[in-house]
């Protein structure tokens, strides 16, 4: 017992420390990140075109008042992110800590994840608000060949490095497929990207069940023994915090698609390094119903000609009935809260 005080403290300091080291970097850091958008003219465009191709008169007679809002403050997530992890190595070094949060046995591809598809969703944000291209943005097919080239090559390092080729079902055992993992991998990377940038439309919401994600992947790596990855999650949980003090309504900055895209797929890729895709299931519950939303609206209107809902994502048809925006975010964080919950206690059970 005495022995295995001190490494309990030393493994929960370190998670922590470097949650409560993200968040008061980013939080200090914000409003002077906010009034340089504002300089350079970084300002949400309000989009014209549904999904579909159609107008989206619904969706600016909802948003148009956002016209304007500096957007991009993903950067200043991932920003915060790594360069925490970066002086945590120059810290080691110099024997000021004991623990570097890059580390090739568990957070190389997570970190190598997130500032790439950052980099994509980066790019994408400014053509999109310079008006750069024909469609105010990178092209669906450039936008779509990046992410798949991206998440390939994860699934390539995640199959011939580290050998993944098998999937945890809990209670089922372990399903093997082989090099199906590869295309397995890259489904489900550009799914949690994809699902996480549908999300993020509304004040606070997307930023908030961020937060619950890399908190419950964070419990589930420290039972793991991987301690440095759980502090990775924990500094992405920090950053984002400090992300939604400012972006709960009414936000002073949107997060883009350079945060959306890189959380969203860091989520899918530490769920896959841990080894449960049925747990990612459970703490992306939120993400994957506004997308599945997404889905049956454009299925409906394409073969009985008609809407399910007012408006797609569902998180907007329930703004245009009537709901106050703040109200639909913190129903949706509760019951984001609540599935990741009990993925958790499902995961410690050994069910799933």
């Amino acid at each position: 017992m005495e022995q295995i005080a001190p490494a309990l403290i030393r493994n929960l300091s370190l998670i922590l420390g470097s949650a409560l080291s993200t968040f008061m970097i980013s939080i200090i850091a914000a409003p002077y990140f906010i009034k340089l958008l504002k300089h350079f003219q970084f300002g949400q465009q309000i989009r014209t075109k549904a999904v579909d191709g159609k107008d989206a008169s619904l969706f600016q007679e909802l948003h148009k008042k956002k016209a304007g809002t500096p957007s991009m403050g993903g950067v200043l997530i991932w920003g915060t992110v790594l360069l925490v992890a970066v002086l945590s190595t120059i810290f080691v070094q110099f024997g000021l800590t004991n623990n570097a949060l890059i580390s090739r046995a568990e957070t190389y591809l997570p970190l190598f994840t997130l500032g790439s598809f950052a980099l994509l969703g980066l790019v994408d944000d400014i053509f999109n608000i310079k008006g750069i291209g024909a469609h105010k943005g990178l092209k669906a097919f450039t936008k779509m060949s990046w992410l798949i080239l991206l998440s390939l090559l994860g699934g390539l390092w995640f199959y011939f490095k580290l050998g993944h080729s098998s999937l945890d079902l809990g209670i089922f055992g372990n399903l093997e497929i082989g090099i199906w993992y590869i295309p397995l991998f890259m489904l489900v990377i550009i799914s949690s990207a994809n699902a996480v940038n549908i999300t993020d439309g509304l004040d606070g919401l997307a930023g908030g069940l961020i937060i619950i994600a890399f908190t419950a992947l964070s419990i589930v790596a420290y039972t793991q023994n991987l301690f440095i990855l759980a502090a990775l999650c924990a500094t992405i949980v920090g950053a984002t915090l400090g992300f939604l003090w400012f972006n709960v309504p009414p936000a002073a900055f949107f997060m883009g698609d350079t945060g959306s895209l890189a959380l969203g797929a860091t989520i899918g890729v530490i769920a896959l390094l841990l080894g449960n895709i049925i747990f990612l299931v459970f703490i992306t519950s939120i993400f994957i119903i506004e997308t599945l939303s997404v889905i049956i609206q454009l299925l409906s209107k394409k073969f009985r000609g008609k809407k399910v809902f007012k408006i797609a994502p569902i998180h907007h048809h329930f703004e245009y009935i009537g709901w106050p925006e703040f109200r639909v975010t913190m129903r949706f964080w509760i019951i984001g809260a609540l599935f990741a919950a009990l993925g958790i206690i499902l995961y410690l059970a050994g069910i799933i």
